[in-house]
Formats: structure tokens, sequence, C-alpha cells
């Protein structure tokens, strides 16, 4: 994997007087009946919006929002106005307490002339990108005609880095070096990445859930290089288990993913890499909130029984991994903790991340779903960075070039 060698500080250090900066955001967020339910996103991307401002520059925002096409494919009865921006607009000019203007196109003579009119001090916001099939083609003819609207490009959206899209790659051709640069939640996100993977203090443990091990191999193989410590939990644990000839019940397992476990395994023993998987379980006699449950070690989980979160004896093991750590990664809750009978596993490595962050640790949480976990125990301000970006920061763990960041170095 190459190392990023961004630009960074660049925006930090730029004057935006009177220029008009073109901002890639990701404000992919959702919304139901009109309103947003979760405005993290939005509210991310404010130091950026308002550094530009300041400094007495225009911003003209772009971001996409939801699949249109295929989701207007699956149900007729949706209509682009499902996927307008408008709504984020409304809400953007309470966080900034200013007029946000609305452009109901993003290219075109319309958007041209409202970007081109607008005036130092002023936002304007641009239609959904993905309403033009263009964008997630990565049209080079599509990405021209923005790049139009703005003298310099500042893409803050880590989110979509992972993506070749129009205007989170190929945009960047349109503009030269010193006007192409990151914005402020794209400068931290690559900041706390490089911490991790290339900056980090051992013991360095990575924290790794989920349901899956084919949704994991990639980073997994990549970690076993870096982290002392692999903590593996949630479902992909028991395909580890059954690969060792234990009985996991009911469990959760990719019974092609077999030899990919033992692989693993062998691997990590021979890099020195410790992997640590759950003792025990508590298991359920069904996928539901109102299943029977018990506990039980995971070399042997009776039949018609499943593993759904992790045990005391993991919770207890896990948490010494944790706590003697100087560098965290966590992806991956340790079960299904949406359900609160099976919830306690992923709250207990929550409350050992964020202890030891308090005794001086590093940690990295990203991911939806462990994203999710420390916001619903409230631990978002205990951890030392809660990434925004998921299937970005994966990638870019599992020692993907990103298009998003390549563009700005080129």
């Amino acid at each position: 994997m190459q190392p990023i060698q961004a630009p960074m500080q660049l925006f930090s250090s730029h004057n935006f007087a009177n220029e008009r900066a073109f901002v890639r955001v990701d404000f992919n967020v959702p919304i139901k009946n009109g309103v947003i339910t979760d405005d993290t996103r939005i509210k991310a991307a404010l130091p950026t919006i308002q550094k530009i401002l300041d400094d007495g520059g225009s911003v003209i925002i772009m971001s996409h929002l939801g699949r249109p096409h295929k989701e207007m494919a699956k149900k007729p009865e949706l209509t682009p106005a499902h996927f307008s921006l408008q709504p984020i607009g409304a809400h953007l000019a309470e966080l900034l307490k200013r007029p946000v203007l609305f452009a109901d196109d993003a290219i075109g003579e319309k958007a041209l002339q409202m970007a081109n009119d607008i005036q130092p001090g002023q936002v304007l916001l641009l239609e959904n990108l993905r309403l033009y099939k263009e964008e997630e083609k990565g049209d080079k003819h599509f990405a021209e005609q923005l790049s139009k609207l703005g003298d310099v490009y500042v893409n803050d959206a880590f989110g979509t880095a992972h993506r070749a899209h129009a205007s989170t790659a190929v945009i960047a051709e349109f503009f030269p070096k010193e006007k192409k640069m990151f914005g402020l939640l794209m400068e931290a996100e690559i900041g706390a990445a490089k911490q991790v993977l290339q900056n980090a203090q051992k013991p360095f443990t990575a924290i790794i859930g989920g349901a899956k091990v084919s949704d994991k191999i990639l980073i997994i193989e990549n970690l076993l290089d870096k982290a002392t410590d692999i903590i593996i939990g949630g479902g992909m644990a028991y395909t580890f288990w059954k690969a060792q000839g234990c009985k996991v019940g009911n469990s959760l397992v990719e019974d092609e993913r077999l030899d990919t476990a033992r692989e693993l395994l062998k691997t990590a023993q021979a890099k020195g890499c410790s992997i640590h998987l759950p003792a025990d379980s508590i298991i359920a006699d069904k996928f539901a909130e109102d299943a029977n449950t018990s506990s039980a070690q995971n070399h042997d989980i009776p039949d018609g029984w499943m593993g759904l979160d992790i045990g005391t004896m993991a919770c207890d093991m896990f948490s010494k991994v944790i706590l003697a750590s100087k560098t965290i990664l966590w992806n991956g809750p340790m079960g299904v903790f949406e359900m609160s009978k099976f919830q306690h596993g992923t709250k207990c490595i929550a409350d050992a991340v964020a202890e030891a962050t308090s005794n001086g640790a590093y940690s990295l949480v990203g991911g939806g779903d462990s994203v999710a976990a420390v916001n619903k125990f409230g631990y978002t301000n205990q951890v030392s960075y809660v990434s925004t970006g998921g299937g970005a920061l994966l990638e870019y763990f599992e020692g993907k070039t990103l298009p998003g960041i390549a563009a700005i170095q080129e």
C-alpha cells in the first residue's frame, strides 16, 4: 500500500478571499418524511465551510444523496423529488445561521449563472449529483462542466473517497495543484488513518467484528503485518471456531471460508500477531429479541442454539488486551447489539476502548455499526477519533488506493 502523501494543511494556510470554493461534501444523511434524522455528517463539514466564509470567500456545495436511479427502478412511485437536497439546504441554513441558496440543477446554464453571481459570504447548494448517471460513471465531460462553477476545489467527503466518481476524483484534473485540496474533515480522517496504519505505537490492537469473514479478509490480512493483537468477534468468530473442529451449533458460519480462517490463523502465528477469539458466547434458540438465552463455551455450542454475543469470559479477556494497548482500531460489533439481550459484549468493548483512551491510548472507531455503537452507548467523545467513512475507511485499511485521495495527490 502506498502511504498517503497528501498536501496536508494546504486548506488551513489558503486564503479564500473573493474565491468561489467548490466543496464536495458527504451529505448522504437519513431523511424520513422530509426530516433529517441524523445530521452528524452535515455538522462534520461545518468547520470547512465556515473557514472559507470567514476568509471572505463564497461556498458552492455539492453532494450525493442515496442511489436515486437504483431506488427509482425498484419503486416506480419514487421520483427525483424524493432525492432532492433541498431539505438539507434548509437545515444547513439553520446550522450556519445564514441563507443557503439552492440550485435545482448541478450543471447547465442556471447552475452556472447562480455560481457566477454568488458573492463573498454566500453559500450555494447544488442539486443531488447522483440524479445524473454521469456522476457514478466518472464521466469526464460531466466533471468538466462541474469544475466551471468554482475557482478552488475542496474535497471534504471522506465517506466517498473510495469512489472514482466525477465529483470525487475526476473533477480534480481541471484544477491546478495549488487550487485543489482536502477540507478540514478530510485532513482529520486521513490523519487518523495514518496515525493507526503508519505511526501506530505498540501494542497495537485491532478489534474486528461483524457477521462475515469474507467481508473482513483483506483488512485482517493487511493488519497481520502491523498489529500486535487482533480481536475477532461477531458472527465471523464462529467460522474460525468451526475451522478448528469445534461444535458451534446453529451459529452463523461461512463453510466456504473455513480454509481461509485456518490460513489466517496460521499466518498470524508465523508473523507473531496474536489472534484472540471469544472463548464463550451468549447463545439463543432463535434470532429474535424474545429468544430464550443461555451461555456456552464456543468449542461446544449445542445444536439448535446460536451465538449472538460474546460471553463473560470473552469480555474479560478482550478488555485486558485492549487496556494494555497504545493504539486501537475498532471496526465491527461483537454481537447483535441492536437487540438489548445481545448488546453487552459490544458495550463491554466500548467501555474498554474508552478507558484505554483515557489512559493515553490512541483509538480510531470506524465502520457504520461501530460508530452506531459508540453513539448508542455515549462514548463518542471518549475515543480519539470517530470516522465518518465506513466503506472508505475499510478500503484504506485493506491497503487499497482511494481515488478521492489520489486525485488530490497527483
